[in-house]
């Protein structure tokens, strides 16, 4: 199974088979209107505080298909127009950061989808070296190396690298299942499950 296979079903389908603790916070959301849905395995960055010196060298590690995580200092952009034209050159399928960026328009133009919690025009600096591919902390959800992060203007799931395969399957059921009912058989489905429930408390 490659990564794209992850794209084809939202992460409201992931949530029949994640936990709560595996859904970014709403504050981490789509910088531009009509952002498609990303997938791909984990590329973590972990900037320090003021810097984003990690994140420019990132996007000549990661690999084509890899999302970039980023935790970041919300006060400093992490990244501009450029570097992000440059991860989307090299084949980067988008960025998940916890933090913010600048040139939100040249991004948007460019149609490279980024989700972060807003824009800064101040850059950070490049005085940190640290590791990259860490295991981090970004939208209040533990991400490691490799995870599968799927998002969209739904919301952004992260699949634990292990279970990736069953979730998938999970989320992919969820998808089938509900395109095959009509709305009115959905709604007759949802009528008696509220009336059942509604009856037993």
């Amino acid at each position: 199974m490659n990564e794209l296979d992850f794209a084809d079903v939202s992460p409201c389908d992931y949530a029949d088979g994640l936990p709560r603790e595996q859904f970014m916070d709403f504050y981490i959301r789509p910088l531009w209107q009509g952002i498609p849905r990303i997938a791909g395995p984990a590329f973590t960055v972990k900037c320090a505080p003021g810097d984003h010196l990690m994140l420019h060298a990132a996007i000549y590690e990661a690999n084509p298909g890899d999302v970039i995580v980023c935790q970041a200092d919300e006060r400093f952009a992490v990244s501009g127009g450029n570097v992000c034209a440059i991860a989307q050159k090299r084949g980067i399928a988008g960025m998940i950061v916890d933090g913010v960026i600048r040139d939100v328009a040249e991004v948007r133009e460019a149609k490279f989808p980024v989700f972060a919690k807003g824009v800064c025009p101040k850059p950070g600096a490049k005085k940190v070296k640290s590791p990259l591919n860490q295991t981090i902390q970004c939208g209040g959800v533990t991400v490691h190396p490799g995870d599968i992060v799927v998002a969209d203007e739904e919301g952004i799931a992260v699949i634990p690298k292990a279970l990736a395969s069953e979730v998938y399957e999970i989320g992919k059921k969820r998808r089938d299942k509900d395109a095959a009912l009509t709305l009115e058989q959905w709604q007759a489905n949802h009528e008696q499950l509220i009336k059942e429930k509604l009856d037993s408390l």
